[in-house]
């Protein structure tokens, strides 16, 4: 029964070489060889006092137990804790080997560690994913040894563990605390701003010298003989719509995540603080074809389903469709709406091919496109060129880099918005954009 859990220490082999090696000598010097014998039966019995003391000893001398969060957050590094108790009456040594998740192709996940007797301990690392996802955890294997560390006894705790990475939440967590913590407003001071009437109906009230008369009912004032008007409530709320693009330009790397991930993370934490700021939200994505994800809403709930609907997004990366999706929202959104659209732009050509795309947009909303600066591209223009093709390199790197602030220009020519960030900080600054032309009733 114990043979499956037993195992030896290089300490064992190296021993029974050495006597391998003095039987070779009693041969050329047969006086050594009862004394070999003697040798043989010491180490065995060593061996034996080593295995008792591991398999018999005590009946649970080792107990331990991997400890994960329900879910992982993607691109941020999550915690991991194993517990760890020892019930030996003697020093352990110990060698623990997770059989962590195959995304993360660390095949030689192990740590080592060594308990005092009747000691506890917690062993804390951290596991970074870049995709989203389900993640299986196997077995937690830990081998024990004694101090004379001749065999190993090993131990097997914890079953399959399935755990799913969402979009980065704890980003989310992160930024929201950092915008509402630094956001000092003087006591007795708050800016409303007032759109004007909405659809939201309030009461019908008599006219009276100053109401808007396309607000008349004409029904309810032939019934009451007298001018009656509908009262509307005044929308403090504001219409957001984040446009996320699955295109094959999302599907570049950076510090091992997709763009497309980087936009999926920082749609969550602006969709956060947008609920906070009590106006709606909505998501929706965009390649070749159009999807909602989200329908506009400010409702509590509203945050777990676009959390349940990010982690869920898929694509083959093909070419984007912006003349579909410009259909979409002439047709689906009727009000003025900020439509904030994260998107990747590498040359000037390339955004000219759908600028007027843009322009349409813009007409009837406010929109900024946040797309992305290549930072590959900025480390290699900051290396010494040391030879004639490092000179080219630098100079075809400057112009791409040159032609991403072309882009912003050519975008704020036709009253576009626009954010250019490295991925690292695309949810900051959107989220600071946000929040300006929200300061600046822009919308």
């Amino acid at each position: 029964m114990h043979i499956k859990k037993l195992y030896l220490y290089p300490r064992f082999y190296y021993c029974f070489l050495t006597i391998i090696f003095l039987f070779i000598i009693s041969f050329f010097i047969p006086k050594l060889y009862i004394g070999i014998w003697v040798v043989v039966f010491i180490f065995f019995t060593i061996v034996l006092i080593d295995y008792l003391s591991l398999f018999v000893s005590s009946k649970n001398g080792f107990l331990a137990e991997r400890i994960i969060p329900k879910r992982l957050s993607n691109g941020d590094e999550n915690p991991i804790e194993i517990t760890l108790r020892n019930n030996y009456s003697f020093k352990i040594f110990c060698e623990i080997v997770d059989e962590i998740p195959y995304q993360f192709q660390n095949r030689n996940f192990s740590i080592e560690k060594t308990l005092n007797k009747y000691t506890s301990d917690v062993i804390k690392h951290t596991l970074r994913p870049t995709a989203r996802g389900v993640y299986n955890f196997g077995k937690l294997n830990i081998y024990i040894g004694s101090p004379l560390k001749l065999v190993c006894r090993r131990y097997v705790f914890s079953d399959d563990n399935s755990i799913s990475c969402y979009p980065s939440f704890i980003q989310m967590k992160q930024l929201e605390l950092l915008t509402f913590s630094t956001s000092k407003v003087p006591l007795g001071f708050k800016k409303i701003r007032r759109i004007g009437h909405t659809l939201e109906f309030e009461q019908i009230k008599n006219y009276v010298s100053g109401d808007d008369i396309r607000t008349i009912n004409w029904k309810s004032t032939a019934k009451n003989n007298q001018l009656m008007v509908n009262q509307y409530q005044d929308e403090t709320r504001q219409s957001i719509y984040l446009l996320i693009d699955k295109g094959r330009v999302m599907q570049m790397p950076f510090n091992e995540l997709n763009l497309l991930d980087y936009a999926i993370n920082a749609t969550l934490a602006l969709s956060n603080i947008i609920l906070r700021k009590n106006d709606k939200v909505s998501v929706m994505t965009y390649s070749d074809k159009i999807k909602t994800l989200a329908t506009l809403s400010s409702e509590k709930v509203q945050m777990q389903k676009i959390m349940e609907m990010l982690y869920s997004i898929d694509t083959n990366f093909v070419e984007s469709d912006y003349g579909r999706l410009y259909a979409t929202i002439k047709h689906t959104i009727s009000h003025r709406s900020l439509l904030i659209l994260f998107t990747n732009f590498e040359t000037i050509e390339g955004m000219h091919r759908q600028l007027p795309y843009l322009r349409a947009m813009s007409r009837n909303h406010v929109l900024l496109v946040v797309f992305f600066e290549n930072t590959e591209l900025k480390k290699l223009t900051s290396k010494r060129a040391t030879k004639t093709e490092h000179i080219f390199d630098k100079v075809i790197a400057e112009q791409f880099i040159y032609d991403k602030k072309l882009i912003i220009n050519e975008l704020q020519k036709f009253g576009i918005h626009s954010v250019l960030t490295n991925p690292e900080d695309l949810s900051l600054n959107t989220i600071n954009k946000y929040l300006e032309i929200k300061a600046r009733g822009i919308i």
